[in-house]
């Protein structure tokens, strides 16, 4: 399988380690041209303003739309999950989010950098027992539209899901040292 990894800003070298470990074709997503061939793509943690103007300077955000809309299967986490949002609270006034997940966020929910924790974590359907979220400035869910299956939840909030083809996770599983969510997800997309 060719994953791509959306490589614009945040932890897009985590992702691509996790990938390779399990043995997937790595591409790094820059540029339009770079989502040729690519089966699914990653969209990374960082900071999801930074990402939402980087999607335009490159040329990127209509292409990758398409793509996600034709089917591309998609994992986001953290503030990949913002930029798939249907709405961010708490975003910036000129933010867009790409409306490809039906949810509501709200940026920095769990607190500032200080407030990170990490925390076990019951996923339906994955075996080996709880795995390790790790929240950094992560978003919290407020809300989820009747298309998007539960995975996990911690607190009463949604932290893992998915809706078709496109996963997302409020935390970062690429920082967990566990790689059996990004396992799980490429056996289901390929």
């Amino acid at each position: 399988m060719k994953a791509g990894v959306l490589a614009l800003q945040g932890a897009f070298r985590e992702h691509a380690e996790a990938l390779e470990a399990l043995g997937a074709d790595v591409t790094f997503v820059r540029r339009p041209e770079h989502l040729a061939g690519v089966d699914a793509i990653f969209l990374p943690g960082g900071e999801s303003t930074t990402i939402d103007k980087l999607l335009d300077s490159s040329g990127l955000r209509e292409p990758l739309v398409e793509r996600l809309r034709d089917g591309m299967p998609a994992f986001a986490t953290c503030a990949g999950l913002i930029v798939l949002a249907h709405e961010v609270v708490d975003g910036r006034a000129d933010q867009r989010p790409l409306d490809l997940l039906d949810v509501t966020v709200r940026r920095n929910g769990y607190g500032r950098q200080r407030d990170s924790f990490e925390a076990p974590l019951d996923v339906a359907g994955l075996h080996g027992g709880p795995f390790v979220g790790v929240f950094i400035r992560a978003p919290v869910v407020e809300r989820v539209g009747d298309e998007v299956e539960v995975l996990a939840s911690h607190d009463g909030a949604v932290v893992l899901g998915r809706q078709g083809p496109i996963w997302f996770s409020s935390f970062h599983p690429e920082l967990a040292g566990d790689l059996r969510l990004h396992e799980r997800f490429l056996t289901e997309a390929g």
